[in-house]
């Protein structure tokens, strides 16, 4: 059995980019640590988000390096590390690192659905998440994510415990009222509730808060810019022309706002039929016509499943209850996307260097 040098390793690693942010594994001090036995090798990387989206053609590629430099067994450890935006330090919401607004011009497009979904997909893979239900005149994160009440009462500050379900602690004003309840509010109202729902809560420390927003482009939008800065909006749509033209303005408003604008999802993009053929309910082409427009990726597509909406009203979201379905499949990808397109974002922002181990065994 012949021994593979670390300066082999280093070598070949060398030479293997990361896709997302077009530099090689070494260069961005990815290896955090390597483990060395005989010709086999055990690698431990640091990636910018526990959902990389690219991981699988990064190991493809490591593995062709590293074999052709004459390694045996290959394993891989990640270590997450995702980097914070800039700006939320001392701000409102200061122990959370991304804040990531998941809006559409219109209801009825599954906007809830995929803020849920996108949520519950990170919480799983290992990030600290929170999820705001920022729509105060229909809350419905507490029914899809099958929560009722908060944990306990406001403490002797007026700080609220946010409730916690599928590993993602949230906050919705469906929390604070009866279900009957309609909450009849002008902007200062809105406002202050907003204000309170992001400062006063004990978020802890988190790497994610996606914030499920309104539809339409109204007080809420304005009130919730204005109070924290938005690291990055996704804007969900059905394919047809109808949901798009009001998507475009949801678009706008975040451009208006000078929140970046990162992605388009395509919600109920299809349905898939028992003979494997695809039923496109809702026409086909309006998100990447949309993604087009404005120059952004169309990050995923949602085929529509009977399951997704009965997991909602269950309080059951697909990628926890059916996680090898269509569905599940798609919200997982979008939500790799959603952090990895946040955390390069942040990037721009951070500037470290840490140190590799080699073990030697």
């Amino acid at each position: 059995m012949s021994n593979i040098s670390e300066e082999t390793i280093l070598s070949a690693l060398s030479g293997v980019q990361d896709p997302a942010q077009g530099r090689d594994l070494i260069s961005l001090n990815a290896l955090r640590e390597m483990r060395i036995k005989g010709s086999d090798v055990t690698l431990r990387l640091a990636q910018v988000t526990p959902l990389h989206p690219q991981r699988a053609e990064i190991e493809a590629a490591v593995q062709q390096a590293l074999q052709t430099a004459g390694v045996g067994k290959l394993a891989f450890e990640y270590a997450s590390e995702v980097p914070d935006d800039g700006r939320q330090r001392g701000g409102l919401a200061a122990g959370v690192k991304n804040i990531i607004a998941i809006a559409s011009g219109k209801g009825g497009v599954g906007k809830s659905t995929v803020s849920v979904n996108v949520a519950v997909a990170l919480a799983q893979a290992g990030a600290r998440v929170g999820l705001l239900d920022a729509d105060i005149y229909g809350p419905n994160v507490p029914t899809m994510m099958g929560v009722e009440h908060l944990p306990k009462p406001p403490d002797a500050d007026g700080r609220l415990t946010p409730a916690e379900a599928y590993g993602v602690k949230m906050m919705s004003i469906g929390f604070l009222v009866r279900p009957e309840q309609a909450m009849v509010w002008r902007g200062p109202m809105l406002h202050n509730a907003l204000r309170q729902f992001v400062n006063d809560v004990d978020w802890g420390e988190l790497d994610y808060l996606i914030v499920d927003m309104p539809p339409g482009t109204g007080d809420v939008q304005l009130s919730l810019a204005q109070t924290t800065p938005i690291s990055g909006g996704f804007i969900v749509t059905l394919p047809q022309k109808v949901s798009v033209d009001d998507a475009r303005r949801g678009a706008e408003m975040f451009r208006q706002l000078r929140v970046p604008l990162m992605g388009v999802i395509e919600n109920m993009s299809f349905m898939l039929l028992p003979d494997g053929q695809r039923m496109e309910v809702f026409g086909s082409g309006g998100g990447q016509a949309l993604a087009a427009e404005f120059e952004i990726p169309l990050i995923g597509a949602v085929p529509m499943e009977a399951e997704v909406r009965a997991g909602s009203d269950a309080g059951t979201p697909i990628v926890h209850s059916q996680p090898d379905s269509p569905a599940a499949v798609a919200l997982r990808s979008i939500a790799g996307e959603i952090s990895l397109r946040a955390s390069l974002a942040a990037l721009e922002t951070q500037s470290q260097t840490i140190p590799l181990q080699i073990v030697d065994e």
